[in-house]
């Protein structure tokens, strides 16, 4: 019994030792761990760097958010004022009416009482009967009955006429003081929309102050113009593949020089799209402050809002509406694989699928989508390729 309580504590004093003793780990497997902890880490970090992307606005989606209100409530405060100038063109007129009427009225009432002075001395000369039995000839009297149912016609009529001129005067009254109430809202109405102008405005200074002036809202932006750049080339290609679907023409080779015919004879010679001068050229920019890269695709002219903006050759209008990073876009096919787009556009004026002739008027210069105030952005594309405005646009303007 003795001998088999030793034996059990010498298996236990053997067994505590090995097992307390740690298992060697695999290099291989810990390195396989490590990976997969650096994997786990890294795919959180891009998940809440994604949850951030999300919940951080596009400046260029925010922008066009302020444009799109600032230019709804623009056209309100137009409308508004529209209507003031008619309502206020109302007023002159019934002012006019009531005018005339007064007139008109004041020299009924003299009429009027010019006849009730005769009708008063007839009453004190004892009426009408003594004129009628005055004298014994038939023919006589018959006259003057007739005369006498004369002046009753006329002095029925003169009341009449004075009733209607005063129930004129009466409407046009109401109708200029109920004009005036109107005038009055309109006033109110555009005021309260005007402040709505007001304050988008200042939400859009505020954006564009902050790309001006901070590198990170400046970088942000800058990036997100370079996106906006190339959905530009890759929408320029889509239309330009639905053009040569629609004349049933190849797709041109690379490397052809741009043909010698209709617009290509025009290098040097194109009318300037609006009026103005260009401050931002074709090409690499770099930013005099934050030092940022970027190329140009087309010029900024700088130019007063509402100026003129026209085709600078005949063509066939085949976009138009809003393009983010550019505001209003107008895009125009002129043949031959050019084409030339008009950006930052205040009012489009052409419609999508019309003719244009060479200076006809296709929209206003406006600030829409623009970082830098009212302005024309203006390119010329061969087979989509841009080219230097520049070198197209008539030398002085």
């Amino acid at each position: 019994m003795r001998r088999a309580a030793l034996v059990a504590m010498l298996a236990i004093s053997v067994a505590i030792p090995a097992a307390s003793q740690p298992k060697r780990e695999d290099p291989l497997q810990a390195e396989q761990r490590k990976l997969q902890q650096t994997q786990k880490q890294l795919k959180e970090e891009r998940e809440r760097a994604a949850a951030a992307r999300a919940r951080e606005t596009s400046l260029l989606a925010e922008l066009e958010d302020i444009d799109r209100r600032l230019a709804a409530k623009q056209r309100d405060v137009a409308r508004l004022e529209a209507q003031i100038k008619r309502a206020q063109a109302d007023v002159q007129l019934f002012r006019g009416e009531i005018s005339k009427l007064e007139r008109h009225r004041a020299g009924q009432m003299q009429a009027l009482a010019g006849r009730l002075r005769v009708m008063y001395r007839v009453h004190a000369q004892g009426g009408a009967l003594p004129v009628i039995l005055s004298g014994d000839d038939p023919v006589t009297r018959a006259v003057a009955v007739r005369h006498l149912a004369s002046l009753a016609a006329l002095d029925a009529r003169l009341i009449q006429e004075y009733r209607v001129t005063s129930e004129r005067l009466a409407d046009r009254k109401g109708r200029e003081e109920a004009q005036q109430r109107e005038l009055a809202s309109l006033h109110e109405e555009a005021k309260q929309e005007q402040a709505e102008v007001d304050r988008e405005a200042a939400k859009r200074r505020t954006l564009l102050a902050k790309v001006r002036d901070e590198r990170a809202y400046h970088e942000r932006m800058v990036g997100e113009l370079t996106e906006a750049s190339h959905r530009l080339e890759a929408f320029i290609r889509e239309l330009q593949a639905k053009q040569r679907k629609l004349a049933k023409v190849p797709p041109p080779k690379g490397g052809i020089e741009p043909p010698a015919v209709g617009f290509g004879t025009l290098k040097g010679r194109l009318p300037w799209p609006t009026e103005g001068r260009i401050v931002t050229g074709f090409g690499a920019q770099v930013h005099p402050r934050f030092g940022t890269r970027t190329f140009r695709n087309g010029v900024d002219i700088e130019a007063a809002v509402g100026r003129d903006v026209s085709a600078v050759h005949a063509g066939h209008v085949i976009y138009t509406g809003w393009f983010k990073g550019y505001g209003n876009l107008i895009i125009v096919d002129h043949g031959n694989e050019y084409y030339t787009l008009y950006a930052h556009v205040a009012e489009i004026e052409a419609k999508e699928g019309e003719d244009v002739r060479q200076g006809q008027r296709i929209g206003t210069v406006g600030d829409t989508g623009s970082l830098a105030g009212p302005r024309l952005y203006f390119e010329v594309r061969y087979q989509g390729k841009p080219q230097d405005p520049e070198q197209w646009l008539r030398q002085g303007g």
